[in-house]
């Protein structure tokens, strides 16, 4: 049985203790500092927080796609399979089978001198290890492209990243993502970047390859808004660890860490009247040089004298609902 009292049979990642540390002329940068989480099959996972707080680098450590300056502690389980453990080599045999990332940036992540066509080529040329026909490149194209709702995909196809909107852009990565059809697919910050409405329609198209492709994701954002349309279950960090996480429904109605709380209050609804945004006082603290404490304390509006000395630890409060905080001790 692992931390949710769930048979390892359940989960297809699981992540325990990871730390990543960097190494740097002003010293070790604490990146993600004892994160633990799993990924059920078939389930959305959230990941949110401030920008610095750790996300992306979890994504990337899952990848392996971190430098030689970071040193990694911890176990990152895909099924069987010990990632933190793999080699390069090793893992250019999962990217694309058995997880694909989808970048946070699509006017980058695409090669600016390669058509639309090439790139998904590629895609399927690395999956089944031979080169597609011209027009059996077109019909899976067209296909892909149709799936994220991309009109008039045959022009599309022939076209270069930078002919294409933000919106279309990322709406052709996803497209190179199903192509692979992976175990576990990664989005980082999938709706930054983008106008309102555009936003809008990558959140219910996502919704609606979750139900057909019934593959699991992990969501990285800092927008709550997203996550709460996507999510089945969240981790929210803060400073490189989790400090509360559990299923959105629970975590929307009754939030538990003073952090969580902070955050939903920054949010606008349609049925609220604001004349000002919330907003959380101070800042994140250093990772040169973080407290021995609670990373929250100064910040907390709640704090206690142990927040100043003692790290607080995940402890269950109710059905799947972890977080780490003193008022919670028992």
């Amino acid at each position: 049985m692992d931390q949710m009292g769930k048979t390892p049979m359940e989960w297809i990642l699981k992540v325990e203790d990871l730390k990543v540390y960097f190494n740097t002329l002003g010293g070790v940068v604490k990146a993600v500092d004892g994160v633990s989480f799993n990924v059920k099959k078939e389930e959305l996972f959230g990941l949110v927080g401030e920008s610095g707080c750790g996300k992306s680098t979890t994504a990337f450590s899952i990848m392996r796609l971190l430098d030689d300056t970071s040193i990694l502690y911890g176990k990152i389980l895909l099924g069987d399979k010990e990632l933190v453990k793999f080699s390069k080599r090793q893992m250019r045999r999962l990217w694309g089978n058995k997880l694909y990332m989808i970048f946070q940036d699509p006017m980058t992540s695409l090669n600016p001198v390669m058509r639309v066509k090439d790139q998904i080529a590629e895609i399927f040329r690395r999956k089944e290890g031979r080169a597609l026909k011209v027009n059996d490149i077109i019909e899976k194209g067209c296909n892909l492209l149709e799936q994220v709702e991309i009109p008039d995909s045959v022009r599309v196809l022939n076209q270069y990243p930078h002919q294409l909107s933000g919106g279309m852009k990322q709406r052709v990565m996803i497209a190179m993502g199903l192509a692979t059809n992976p175990d576990l697919l990664l989005l980082d910050e999938p709706t930054t970047a983008l106008d309102s409405t555009v936003q809008f329609k990558i959140v219910e198209l996502l919704l609606g390859l979750k139900k057909k492709y019934r593959m699991s994701q992990i969501i990285i954002t800092h927008d709550f808004g997203v996550a709460a349309k996507l999510c089945d279950r969240i981790a929210v960090m803060y400073a490189g660890k989790i400090v509360e996480q559990g299923k959105y429904v629970t975590l929307l109605h009754e939030p538990a860490h003073p952090y969580t709380k902070g955050l939903f209050k920054c949010i606008i609804t349609k049925d609220q009247e604001k004349d000002y945004l919330e907003t959380m006082k101070g800042y994140l603290p250093s990772l040169y040089e973080l407290p021995s404490g609670c990373y929250f304390a100064d910040r907390c509006p709640v704090v206690l004298p142990i927040c100043r000395n003692e790290m607080p630890v995940l402890v269950e409060v109710g059905s799947e609902h972890f977080v780490a905080c003193h008022l919670f001790r028992s």
